[in-house]
């Protein structure tokens, strides 16, 4: 079982160690009103977003008996930790799935809290939590014969693509280091390569600083 958040672009970002559980958080809407010499009534006014929050840890060191992820994948924590940072100032919704289960849904990464515990250096445990996100739907109004689309619920459908994410080279830079900075994995670096090869040249060891690189 993994869990896993994907963007837009297809980049999946695994959790390293499972969570021992799972909160998923569902409420009802409720509008109450106040009725003269009757008291308070509540009416029912749809579901409201669901949550869910989980709790586990980034460990500082690769250990195959309980990641969920290759060591080609694993990521330092405090990388990890940055790219919860990217996800939280997301305004596209990623998508969150946990294998082996049903849940497969658009979220938005709420808030999400770090602990850095005595006796286990270098390890950083977290808690977040994440918010169902729903398209709001247009609805038509009744009046007139061939009926009128509201203005107020009218908005354009959400493109989930991500734009494209870039970097600029600064001096001491190498594709080696980029890689390692912005997607956790140094051997990354050839991937960059190919994507700028037209910007960098024949060399890949030859990027200057003010380049604009494009990354995967």
């Amino acid at each position: 079982m993994n869990f896993a958040l994907i963007d837009g672009k297809g980049k999946r970002f695994t959790f390293p160690v499972n969570p021992e559980e799972v909160t998923i958080s569902r409420q009802k809407g409720y509008d109450t009103t106040m009725i003269l010499s009757s008291g308070e009534f509540d009416f029912a006014q749809g579901d409201r977003v669901k949550e869910i929050s989980f709790a586990s840890f980034f460990p500082k060191e690769y250990n195959n008996s309980f990641c969920q992820v290759s060591q080609d994948e694993f990521m330092d924590p405090q990388t990890a930790m940055n790219k919860l940072n990217d996800f939280l100032a997301m305004k596209m919704p990623l998508r969150f799935v946990i294998s082996e289960t049903a849940v497969n849904v658009l979220v938005f990464v709420a808030s999400h809290n770090s602990t850095f515990r005595g006796g286990e250096p270098g390890d950083v445990y977290f808690e977040i939590t994440l918010r169902t996100w729903r398209e709001l739907k247009v609805a038509k109004t009744a009046g007139g014969s061939q009926g009128k689309t509201s203005t107020v619920n009218k908005k354009p459908r959400v493109d989930l693509k991500e734009k494209s994410k870039t970097y600029v080279v600064k001096p001491g830079d190498s594709l080696s280091k980029i890689a390692k900075l912005e997607l956790g994995n140094s051997s990354a670096w050839n991937k960059i390569y190919q994507l700028n090869k037209k910007i960098i040249g024949s060399n890949p060891n030859a990027i200057k600083p003010g380049q604009k690189l494009v990354l995967p």
